[in-house]
Formats: structure tokens, sequence, C-alpha cells
């Protein structure tokens, strides 16, 4: 290898464990690794902003502030209650209905953002009940998984793998969404097998949950009118993004700004509510690849892949899909799918194969993936956390006895999918 090769291999190995180690803050590591490529003059400014991708910045930026305006209406608190209610307070039911909700809004919002509306609500709903909130909350971290992978914007690795391949709304549903569906049933069946001694409970405790009224969870009803139509036309703009010529940050930004607009909500407390953090660690995170790029590394590793495999892709897919699931179980998948994005476009260019069984092993792994461990999502720390500082706390190891085995299963069925579709 090249001294520059060289040297992009150790800011990015350097990043990636700090990273993994949290010893630094990660937004901290990938900008610290960004100027590094900089200072070292392995990357120019020009280049480095050359290889941040802007659609999927511009999906996230936009969806945080379009969500940000929308739950000050209080119709996810509105939801959480409804639901509890149709199911007529009966805890099963409860778990049932709540794991759709918390996958359907995962779909279509970023996952973290919907465990923190519905987590909370959870805890509430729990409490007069008298029951732990525990087994719900374990389930809603790994339906938010689940959710986020059937859609482009469901979760960030989607986006990313969306904005570098033009694949469109309707091309996640149709390949990604089929295969979730099925994993969301295998994993209600598997809580109602697990949770099912924990669902006991009293009757005036029921009672007192047919009692809540919903309506008073309302803040805006004015808002939550226009959040219900501007929903709506958000998820029918994604899914005919191709046919309106627009990018998926277009869409996303367009329903922020005319939030912000017409949603009369003060703009200062929405800006700042945005995880700018997050923001500034993609950035970061896509400056430090794209000096793997640069030196040719990536090309390196695609070659490597290619001989390995004899350029088989049934064979190149499910090492992919497992690869991924496996390493996002214990990493962040954002860093990983950043790094295996160029590697999959170079293998597509130096093999000249077709890739696309490649994209979706490496979003159904990176996505699923995410529920084997509490570290393995965004999601999962956000609503431990929420769990813990109410006083019921969710460990590592109880969680791992109950989310790697289900996170085995999907990968599983998604295995047995892919072969079906492409082998």
């Amino acid at each position: 290898m090249t001294t520059t090769q060289i040297i992009s291999v150790i800011i990015f190995l350097i990043t990636m464990t700090a990273i993994m180690t949290e010893r630094v803050h990660r937004t901290v590591a990938t900008i610290a690794g960004a100027i590094l490529l900089i200072v070292t003059h392995i990357l120019t400014i020009e280049k480095s902003i050359s290889y941040v991708d802007m659609n999927t910045i511009g999906v996230l930026v936009g969806m945080m502030l379009f969500v940000a305006v929308v739950k000050n209406s209080g119709i996810f608190e509105y939801i959480a209650i409804k639901s509890a209610k149709i199911a007529k307070g009966k805890p099963v039911n409860i778990m049932i209905i709540f794991i759709i909700i918390t996958a359907v809004l995962s779909a279509f919002l970023d996952n973290v953002t919907t465990v923190l509306l519905v987590g909370p609500m959870t805890i509430a709903i729990t409490r007069i009940l008298d029951i732990s909130p525990v087994p719900f909350l374990i389930t809603q971290i790994m339906a938010s998984n689940i959710g986020g992978t059937a859609t482009l914007v469901g979760d960030p690795p989607n986006i990313m793998i969306g904005s570098a391949t033009n694949l469109s709304f309707t091309d996640f549903i149709l390949n990604t969404g089929v295969p979730a569906v099925i994993a969301l049933i295998a994993a209600i069946i598997y809580f109602l097998i697990l949770y099912k001694k924990h669902m006991q409970v009293k009757e005036s405790a029921i009672e007192n949950i047919m009692k809540m009224d919903e309506n008073k969870a309302i803040k805006d009803k004015s808002l939550m009118i226009k959040s219900i139509i501007m929903i709506i036309l958000v998820v029918v703009a994604f899914v005919f993004h191709s046919q309106l010529g627009m990018e998926s940050c277009t869409i996303a930004l367009t329903a922020a700004i005319i939030m912000l607009l017409f949603g009369g909500q003060d703009a200062e407390e929405v800006i700042i509510s945005v995880e700018w953090s997050t923001i500034l660690f993609f950035i970061g995170l896509f400056i430090v690849v794209g000096g793997l790029e640069e030196t040719g590394i990536i090309e390196k590793l695609a070659n490597m892949l290619i001989s390995a495999t004899n350029g088989n892709m049934v064979l190149t897919m499910i090492i992919i899909l497992w690869a991924s699931a496996i390493i996002s179980s214990f990493l962040d998948n954002i860093p990983f799918v950043a790094t295996l994005i160029p590697l999959i476009i170079t293998m597509q260019q130096a093999g000249g194969i077709d890739v696309m069984p490649l994209w979706w092993a490496l979003s159904l792994g990176a996505c699923l993936g995410g529920n084997g461990t509490l570290i393995g999502a965004s999601a999962n720390v956000v609503l431990s956390s929420i769990s813990n500082k109410n006083g019921y706390p969710i460990t590592f190891k109880d969680y791992f006895k109950v989310g790697f085995p289900m996170m085995i299963v999907s990968i599983i069925i998604c295995t047995g999918y892919l072969l079906l579709r492409f082998a």
C-alpha cells in the first residue's frame, strides 16, 4: 500500500475505534477524522464536501424539523391512549397494538423519534395497569427497527442506500417491506409466547385505562389537522418522488418548511430541537469513508471480495446479509453501511455484475441486525435510557436473551426471502 493509503486506513480505524469504545463522542470522532484527512493532504476541502451525501443530510434535517413541529399537536399521545382503549385495556392487546403502531410510525418517521414519542406513553399506561413496562419497551425497540427496515426513510442506512442508488420509496417497500412484515409477525408470536405470563392485571386497573380521555392529549387541534394532512402528503410524495422528479431530501425539507411557516410554532425552539450532533456525525463520517475511496482502498476491498466469492452473487449476497446483521448487533450500523456503499458500487464497476440483490442484503442485515443487542441501534439506547430513568432498568444481558434470538430468526427469514427472490 502507498503512504496515503496507509494514513487513510489508520485515520479510519482510529475513528471507528473511538466510536465503538465511546471514549470520545461519536460526532467529535468523525469530525476529527475528517480534519485529519484534510491536514494530511489526503483530501482537500472541496473534495471532502463532494463526499458528503447531501440527500441523506437533507432527509434527516427535514424529517427532524417536520416531526419537531408535528409532535407539538399531541397527535402521538392521542394515538397511544386511543389504542389502549381500543385494546379494552388488556395488556396483551395493548402490547400487540403498540408493536404495530411503533413499526408503522418507524416506517415513516425515524425510529429514534418514534420511541421518544411512544416510550413515555407506554410507561404511563403500564403504571396505571400496575405492571412492568420492560416487556412492552423491549418489544417496541425491536418493532421500531423492523418497521424502519421497510421503507426508504425509516432507518438511516436505508436513506443512505437509497440516496447512493436512486432507489425509490416503492422499491424499498417491495423489496425490504415484505420480509419486514414477515419478521414483524414472527416477532409478535415470539413476544406473546415469551411474555404472556407477565400480562396479568387487576380489573380495576383496566377500568382506569378505559376512563382516560384521549381528547385531552390534543394540545393544538388546528396543528393536529395540519399535521395529518401533511403526513399523508409526505407519504404520497415519497412514494411518487421519481414521477414527481424530486429528491427525497427535497420532499422532506419542503414538508418541514411548510410546517414551520404554517404550524404556528416557535421556529427557534423547533430548529434547536434538531439533533445537530447527529447531522455533524454523518457529515464527518462521509468524509472519513471518502478518504478510503479517494486513496483506492475501497476498490481494493471490492476486488478482494469478488475474488473470494469468484463473483458468485448468491454467496456474496448471503455473506453481506449475515455479516451486516452480526456486525450491526454490536456496532453502529451507520459507519458500516457508509463503508459498504462505495464498496458495492465499486464491485459493480469493477466486475460488471448486477449488485441489486446486495443492496437489499445490506439494508436488511444492517437494519434488522440492530435488534441483536442493546447497543445495536440508536433507538435501543434511547428507549432503554428512558426506561432506566423511570426506574425500570433494562440490562444488556436481559435484552440480549430476548433480542439476539429474535434477530437471528429475522435474518433467517430474510435469507429465505432473498434466496427465493434472487437465487
